[in-house]
């Protein structure tokens, strides 16, 4: 018995309607990305596990989907280690490469490579599918695309300024509400200190990040179990809780980090970044959220995230500066800032608000309805005119019954469909039909292109 077809758990298959959907997301995100003059490249699916581990800290690590070393994997492996059983140490000897947790950390791989090459700022965009061993759920994947863009070799913070920009632009195209929450991991490492307890900014930042999740006072609980002291705890709810507009919360952590100089330059960049984001005017909402922390070890200034309004849903988009990403493959000092847009659950949310424009996702336009020989003779070079109009247009390959064609129209949402029998060749024109209406005319072929053109 042939076994049952199926597919991984957290990947999905994609038809021809979902696949018209994702395109119109892929190509809106890649011309806003040109429109502000990034380039686009790829990289590799799989990576060395020497550019991959590592970089993500612990967790991430552990959701590195591992590639097994092709043809006979096991001959360096002795008896006696594969009776050990240690998974880490066999890991190292059986898996050499690993499938891309992002595209952030190849990006950084890429330009350590090609450094001769790149006109600096370098300003790059990136579309391609990413994998994490993550439990699958509602809006979480193990394949999924990241749709990136980055500036390096560049520390001005008008490229954060540029990157909200761009941001705003492609929601505001989607027409999906969304609130931009934005942070600083400086702000962050302040608190820290204020603390007194620098050395535990991870674990401070990742308790931060899971507010939204897990409530304060689970947060406060995740803090303890950590080793942070009752005293230090209680330093830190005040500016949890904070309130007010961005610059209410500016002027209260200034004066509550007066005593850490990395705080005050964060809020210093903080400020700089809404200022000028203010003068350029954003159709959506941006916050200074300090619970924002986001847990990728890399980030070094300001932070994003994106949450879509009008249905709930996880970030939609995220990113930030990292200042020593590059450093790790020896090329330090080169500064990086960079957003990542998340195609899927931005594909959730336009599917659950019903935002796709009705014509990205319409296929064929007109359907010529094949009676046999001669007709397809006579419909053939009309075919062709409108194909060479724009218009998306198909012949129907076989000679049946009228019923199966135009059930085919029907099945493939095609809004026109041409008819041409022995009258119509007669008169030297087409039947016209729409399949929406039930309207039908008598035109030339001239006219048929005409109106189906307009």
């Amino acid at each position: 018995m042939a076994n049952k077809p199926n597919i991984p758990k957290g990947t999905r298959d994609f038809g021809p309607v979902e696949m018209a959907k994702r395109n119109y997301i892929f190509d809106t995100i890649k011309s806003v990305y040109a429109l502000y003059g990034f380039q686009q490249i790829e990289t590799p699916a799989m990576e060395t596990l020497h550019t991959l581990m590592g970089k993500y800290g612990e967790e991430g690590d552990q959701l590195l989907f591992k590639v097994l070393n092709s043809g006979d994997y096991l001959k360096k492996i002795s008896d006696d280690e594969l009776a050990e059983r240690n998974t880490l140490k066999l890991q190292t000897k059986l898996c050499e490469k690993g499938l891309r947790y992002d595209l952030t950390v190849p990006f950084a791989r890429y330009v350590v490579m090609h450094r001769d090459e790149l006109q600096l700022p370098f300003k790059r965009y990136q579309i391609q599918p990413v994998w994490r061993a993550d439990r699958p759920q509602k809006g979480r994947y193990r394949e999924f695309y990241q749709c990136d863009a980055d500036v390096v070799g560049s520390d001005s913070l008008l490229n954060e300024v540029e990157l909200m920009e761009i941001v705003d632009t492609v929601f505001t195209k989607f027409g999906v509400r969304v609130q931009i929450k934005i942070n600083n991991r400086k702000i962050l490492t302040g608190i820290a200190e204020v603390m007194g307890e620098k050395d535990k900014i991870v674990d401070i930042t990742v308790a931060i990040d899971k507010l939204d999740k897990i409530g304060l006072d689970n947060v406060n609980e995740e803090l303890r179990n950590d080793g942070i002291p009752e005293e230090a705890i209680e330093k830190l709810q005040p500016i949890i809780k904070l309130e007010g507009t961005n610059d209410e919360k500016l002027d209260v952590i200034s004066k509550v980090l007066n005593e850490s100089a990395l705080g005050l330059k964060g809020v210093e960049e903080t400020r700089f970044i809404l200022n000028e984001l203010k003068k350029v005017g954003l159709n959506n909402e941006i916050q200074l959220d300090l619970t924002l922390a986001r847990g990728l070890n890399y980030y070094t200034g300001a932070i994003f995230e994106v949450k879509a309004l009008d249905t709930p849903m996880g970030s939609i988009t995220g990113g930030g500066r990292y200042d020593n990403l590059t450093g790790i493959f020896g090329m330090p000092g080169l500064s990086g800032v960079g957003i990542s847009f998340g195609a899927d659950r931005i594909y959730d949310v336009l599917n659950a608000l019903d935002l796709y424009p009705k014509e990205t996702i319409t296929g064929t336009q007109l359907l010529f309805i094949n009676f046999g020989e001669k007709e397809t003779e006579y419909c053939l070079p009309v075919v062709n005119q409108a194909r060479k109009a724009g218009i998306r247009t198909e012949m129907f390959p076989d000679s049946c019954k009228m019923k199966k064609q135009m059930n085919y129209a029907n099945a493939k949402n095609i809004p026109f469909v041409a008819l041409a029998g022995e009258n119509e060749i007669n008169a030297g024109k087409f039947t016209l039909k729409d399949m929406t209406t039930g309207e039908q005319c008598l035109i030339s072929a001239e006219e048929l292109i005409n109106r189906l053109k307009s």
